[in-house]
């Protein structure tokens, strides 16, 4: 009888890798942009999602063709992974990113059963969103764009930051750890509630978004960043479909 152990294991270690990472996540860029175009191609006041607004602002004091600069910042981030990760691109198996997209969908199908409908059915959660009032296209561009665009500021930037930091404070990395991913997640609630697209603050969704932020952490430390942005992206399409 053969292990199979071996297969799920060789598939783990793999795509927890910054090659993997890179290449899954990709196709969210290029649709985010597609779409956001295609729904809005002539709109001054473009919606976007507020840390793409963060990092296209802090572009635009560089030139004014912003969104140039974003993808030849992604092509330059791209050319040193490939490079980095030159050794591992002769044994790439495309079929691993099928397989993400799958685990993906299932992780994003728990949360939506272990978060959503046990803080509805709690604190009976009821509340419109901004969102509702843009077109769908444009919800999808947006549930995109979260999945980049936020798992990149709160779970690389932000849980490595604050990672760095508790460690210099507590001797074990246990504690270092979870006061990082508490924090993260607090913020990652919080932000919520700024901006023009801002919710109304109620305990309800603060409470949902500070538990979805915790999973999160949780699948990024444990299979990275490609894994935690098709995950949000895929649960936030959920939450549109049905």
């Amino acid at each position: 009888m053969p292990n199979i152990k071996q297969p799920i294991q060789r598939y783990f270690t793999t795509t927890h890798s910054l090659l993997y990472s890179y290449l899954v996540s990709l196709p969210l860029l290029l649709l985010y942009e597609v779409l956001i175009f295609i729904s809005q191609p002539d709109s001054n006041q473009v919606v976007r999602i507020s840390v793409d607004i963060w990092i296209k602002m802090l572009f635009s004091y560089v030139g004014q063709d912003v969104l140039s600069i974003t993808l030849i910042l992604v092509a330059l981030i791209g050319i040193y992974i490939l490079y980095r990760e030159r050794d591992k691109l002769s044994s790439l198996r495309f079929s691993y990113f099928m397989t993400m997209l799958i685990e993906a969908s299932v992780y994003a199908f728990v949360l939506s059963v272990l978060i959503s409908i046990t803080v509805a059915n709690l604190l009976q959660m009821i509340q419109a969103s901004p969102v509702e009032s843009l077109s769908l296209v444009q919800q999808m561009a947006l549930s995109l764009g979260a999945g980049l665009y936020e798992e990149l500021f709160f779970r690389v930037l932000l849980v490595s930051a604050l990672l760095w930091f508790f460690n210099s404070f507590f001797a074990k990395k246990t504690a270092a750890y979870t006061a990082a991913i508490v924090l993260a997640a607090v913020i990652f609630s919080l932000v919520h509630y700024t901006g023009s697209m801002g919710e109304t603050f109620t305990l309800a969704s603060f409470l949902f978004r500070f538990l979805f932020g915790l999973a999160l952490n949780a699948i990024y430390l444990w299979r990275g960043f490609g894994m935690a942005a098709w995950t949000h992206a895929i649960y936030d399409l959920m939450v549109i479909v049905f």
